[in-house]
């Protein structure tokens, strides 16, 4: 399979074809030339090409139409203007009707080359997240109707619609932080890259690179420029999780990039400069981590700028029933199943579940009972052993220990439903429960006909 980045050039100087098809054919690219506008936009209709250099001045229509043209048939197509040396009024026109960017003659086959690759990677990358968004019907919207969710709503909105540039997720882990990075990224940008970056999982001795990208021959085996995660966020998020991973030796550059967000590739003579809002993301305590000196604290104190926190789900109680439905309904349409349905004495055992690992592990039991029981009733014997055995969540307790735990349980409700003159919402809004939840617990510890 040919991965070559094949090049539409649309210029009416054929040796300056001939010479950047020379120039970039070293570089490993297919290089076709058009040597008129309307030659142009026929050899994109055939070529399909990766990336179009499109010179300002052609001899039959200028080269701002062509531009037009060309964006109305191909959006994604990345396209490079072309200008004479002082024409940049004219370039910078072109940019502001779609063209990705503009170099002018008589130019370095170096920065051309930079300018390609920078070009289709980022186009790539755009095209990756689209798919996966629309591939992707996890990241909806937040699902809970507790106080918790509804004041994380109100963070992500007022942290979205602000100006800061630096904002710092907290919570356990498997608690949704990159749902909530998301949702960070959309109140702000509407089609722009979101770049996500796990800390944890990139090698210790290349996360420079991949951060800040690399010139050629930077290091061993770079033999050609690299683009780092920095670049392609440019004008979108950056999103980095896992951030109390990264390397204490790296965390100076880092620091210095939020600063004033330049930054210096590897191996590169100078610096560059992305404008991107930053979303960092941990399940650390990262003032621990200061205390110990694994981590910076000015690092720390310049990603704590805009904190948002994310509670667990055992302090969730009333979502867990929503949590259960949106899952169920989620994953019978990736199966192409009816939803599978839970029995009560199913719900009221995991909602008194404290789900370690939060909505992570709440959504891979859904997906397993679905796969497994398509459609079916669900009852408690069909759950993973964890969830009934005492190994974790509801521990295995001696009779008399059960029965004065649900003697206090008792009491608790009754006090709840006096206080509220046995009206049901307002008690379940004392407990901190959904009322279907309460009506359960009414039902298991039979006060239907109390009061």
């Amino acid at each position: 399979m040919n991965n070559a980045i094949s090049v539409l050039v649309i210029d009416d100087e054929r040796n300056l074809v001939r010479s950047i098809g020379f120039s970039l054919k070293d570089e490993g690219m297919q290089v076709t030339g058009a040597y008129t506008g309307s030659e142009g936009i026929e050899s994109a209709k055939v070529l399909s090409p990766d990336v179009v250099l499109l010179d300002l001045g052609l001899p039959d229509i200028s080269g701002i139409k062509v531009l037009v043209q060309l964006k109305a048939q191909y959006p994604d197509l990345p396209v490079i203007m072309i200008s004479a040396h002082g024409d940049t009024r004219s370039a910078v026109k072109a940019v502001k009707e779609g063209a990705i960017d503009y170099i002018t003659k008589p130019f370095d086959v170096e920065e051309l080359v930079l300018l390609i690759r920078r070009s289709t990677e980022r186009i790539r990358m755009l095209r990756e997240i689209r798919f996966l968004r629309e591939r992707n019907t996890e990241t909806g919207p937040l699902v809970g109707s507790s106080k918790e969710m509804s004041m994380l709503r109100t963070a992500i909105e007022l942290v979205g619609q602000s100006s800061g540039k630096t904002v710092l997720i907290t919570g356990p882990s498997g608690t949704g932080k990159a749902l909530v990075a998301r949702a960070l990224h959309d109140f702000r940008f509407t089609n722009a890259p979101f770049i996500e970056v796990n800390c944890a999982a990139l090698p210790e001795q290349l996360i420079e690179a991949e951060l800040f990208g690399a010139e050629r021959g930077a290091y061993t085996g770079a033999n050609q420029r690299r683009a780092g995660l920095i670049d392609l966020a440019d004008g979108g998020t950056l999103f980095l999780d896992e951030i109390g991973e990264i390397p204490l030796h790296l965390q100076a550059k880092l620091l210095s990039f939020l600063e004033n967000r330049n930054y210096r590739p590897v191996g590169a003579g100078r610096e560059r400069q992305a404008n991107v809002f930053v979303v960092a993301a941990t399940n650390r305590n990262l003032k621990e981590d200061v205390d110990s000196g694994v981590f910076r604290a000015d690092l720390f104190y310049r990603l704590n700028v805009l904190p948002v926190d994310i509670p667990g789900l055992s302090q969730r109680d009333r979502d867990v029933i929503l949590l259960l439905t949106h899952f169920s309904e989620l994953f019978a349409k990736q199966e192409g199943c009816e939803p599978i349905q839970l029995e009560d004495s199913v719900l009221s055992l995991l909602e008194q579940y404290d789900w370690p690992g939060n909505i992570r592990e709440l959504k891979n039991l859904m997906e397993r009972l679905t796969i497994l029981y398509p459609g079916k009733q669900i009852t408690v014997d069909m759950l993973p052993v964890e969830f009934h055995s005492g190994k974790r969540g509801v521990p295995e307790v001696k009779d008399d220990y059960r029965e004065a735990v649900e003697d206090h349980e008792r009491q608790l409700i009754l006090d709840a439903l006096k206080e509220s003159d046995w009206r049901k919402g307002l008690a379940a809004e004392k407990l901190g429960i959904s009322r279907h939840a309460l009506k359960r617990r009414i039902q298991r510890l039979n006060l239907e006909n109390e009061g």
